[in-house]
């Protein structure tokens, strides 16, 4: 499993261009080579962007659904909108299509966030507001998410 644990700020370029700062680059530098996924997200107005090697994972879950249930159908056809392979160009950079930069409402300056397994890619000012919105309500979150969660079965 790829572990992400890193948040950073940069800037995309008018032809969607993003140059992957170095601390990422290092970060991901066992899996560079297989290239990666980018995603629309499903809860938010943000890109994801997978190593291919998560995305696998994720694809298996997903595969499992029955597709004689309408409502899975309609998640799976969702959940793969506007999914596209990306790989570093020789300068490092990876080029987000036009149609996920409208998605994401992506300007120049972006954060790229962990979500452990994958990186979220978000206009600056949108994670700003999501982030500053949420950081009110993080300690009953962290309650209720990981209250209940014994220290030694984390530790297993």
């Amino acid at each position: 499993m790829t572990n992400l644990t890193y948040t950073y700020e940069c800037k995309v370029d008018s032809k969607g261009r993003l140059m992957l700062p170095s601390g990422l680059k290092k970060e991901l530098l066992p899996i560079v080579n297989e290239g990666f996924v980018i995603k629309r997200s499903i809860f938010y107005k943000c890109l994801e962007l997978y190593p291919k090697g998560e995305w696998e994972k994720e694809i298996t879950g997903i595969n499992k659904l029955n597709r004689f249930i309408k409502k899975n159908v309609d998640f799976i056809r969702t959940f793969m909108a506007g999914v596209k392979p990306v790989e570093l160009d020789g300068n490092g950079r990876i080029l987000i299509p036009k149609d996920l930069i409208a998605f994401g409402d992506i300007k120049k300056n972006i954060v790229l966030t962990s979500q452990i397994n994958k990186i979220e890619i978000w206009d600056k000012d949108k994670y700003e507001g999501v982030v500053s919105t949420e950081e009110s309500k993080i300690g009953e979150l962290a309650e209720e998410v990981m209250g209940g969660i014994n220290k030694t079965e984390i530790e297993e």
